[in-house]
């Protein structure tokens, strides 16, 4: 049925699955190196964050970057881009309190918010904090994610442009020179090492490293040849909200982007239980959250569900993967405890908000299988068994 994916992440993957023997992760996740004891690259920089990184220079590092931007005048100075959740929370509340930053917080809208989603944004603003709700073209982004839902095996990817994009165009808007991120994902959970030594990246990067080799563009020009997108949405200023400012009026306006991970130790338990305390941050009032083992995480958006079991589809590991190899990482639990953890709940099928998502995209049911089809004939976990999927190589 189908025959085209701007996914370019499959022609890197090696086509044997090995498991990292430290934690859950396996050779799948792209950009992982393992080295020749079997360990993957974050567990790797895990056990050098606690044996080689000298914290307190990077903290004093941080110190002196806030003194260099930090306003007199009470001005916002920094840009903080998130939800209200955990991290966001944290990073936000920590410029503030501890560095007397006026950071201003930024927030692109979910595909539509789950309650306890617009509960938590409602309860980090309580707390003391201006917010930017970004809310893109609701006819444009749902064509978007439909496009981006075939043709990555991600209908998630609109999110993930304004996500990086729209703090940069707020930052322009109200002339602030300085962004703060919370964590360099790359490093945290198993991907490009470059950025060990670096506290910023480009816009440039994001295409590889984010967008699966493929960014808005092409997106765009698959749209406009099947008659989804009309040559009116193709370019309309809604387009631009999608992509970052041009590099040279990023380096005109000397604008800085860094991650709070690289000057202090990066914990996700930690940011949750610091954000229940400071913002309010409450958890799934329905459990844990489809997908995973904790009640903290993937609460904002009711299409987060889908990017994650895609993830299952496309390279064998979904949201309990990602926990449990923090947790382990972290030593909050065993490989063992993760590995049970990951074959009981990873790969759960996000029931809760499935009419929704078919509706959001306007597309019926077999549709939505003939994808999840597609993608898993195209990774290298999954194989036929008498007419049904299985996992060739699960965890263990």
């Amino acid at each position: 049925m189908f025959e085209l994916s701007l996914d370019k992440q499959f022609d890197e993957l090696p086509e044997d699955v090995v498991y990292c023997k430290n934690c859950v992760v396996s050779n799948q996740r792209p950009r992982t190196r393992f080295n020749e004891e079997g360990i993957c690259s974050a567990c790797q920089w895990a056990l050098k964050k606690d044996q080689v990184v000298d914290w307190d220079t990077r903290a004093k590092e941080l110190a002196d970057l806030c003194d260099r931007f930090r306003r007199s005048d009470g001005q916002f100075d920094c840009i903080v881009p998130g939800s209200g959740g955990k991290d966001s929370a944290y990073v936000a509340h920590q410029l503030k309190v501890r560095y007397g930053m006026h950071p201003l917080c930024v927030t692109w809208s979910p595909f539509e918010y789950t309650d306890i989603g617009w509960k938590n944004l409602e309860a980090f603003v309580n707390s003391g904090f201006t917010n930017i709700l970004g809310q893109p073209d609701g006819s444009i982004h749902r064509k978007m994610t439909r496009l981006s839902f075939e043709l990555k095996g991600d209908a998630w990817e609109p999110f993930a442009y304004g996500q990086k994009a729209w703090a940069f165009h707020i930052a322009n808007k109200f002339d602030i020179k300085l962004i703060f991120y919370g964590e360099n994902g790359e490093l945290e959970y198993g991907g490009s090492e470059k950025y060990m030594n670096r506290p910023m990246e480009t816009p440039e990067e994001w295409e590889y490293e984010y967008y699966k080799g493929s960014g808005v563009t092409d997106l765009i020009r698959v749209g406009l040849e099947r008659g989804i997108l009309s040559k009116e949405e193709s370019v309309s200023p809604a387009m631009n909200l999608y992509r970052p400012p041009p590099p040279e009026e990023i380096s005109e306006r000397d604008l800085e982007m860094h991650w709070y991970s690289y000057y202090h130790k990066w914990t996700p338990q930690e940011n949750f239980y610091y954000a229940v305390k400071n913002t309010g941050l409450q958890t799934n009032p329905e459990g844990h959250s489809e997908g995973t083992y904790t009640k903290h995480v993937s609460l904002d958006d009711k299409a987060d569900g889908f990017h994650w079991y895609l993830a299952y589809m496309k390279f064998g590991m979904c949201r309990c993967s990602r926990d449990a190899q923090t947790d382990i990482r972290r030593h909050h639990i065993t490989r063992e405890e993760g590995v049970a953890l990951v074959n009981r709940y990873d790969g759960e099928f996000p029931r809760r908000h499935f009419k929704w998502f078919l509706q959001y995209m306007d597309v019926k049911e077999e549709y939505f299988w003939a994808v999840m089809d597609f993608y898993r004939g195209k990774s290298n976990v999954w194989e036929k068994e008498n007419g049904s999927w299985v996992m060739k190589c699960p965890v263990s």
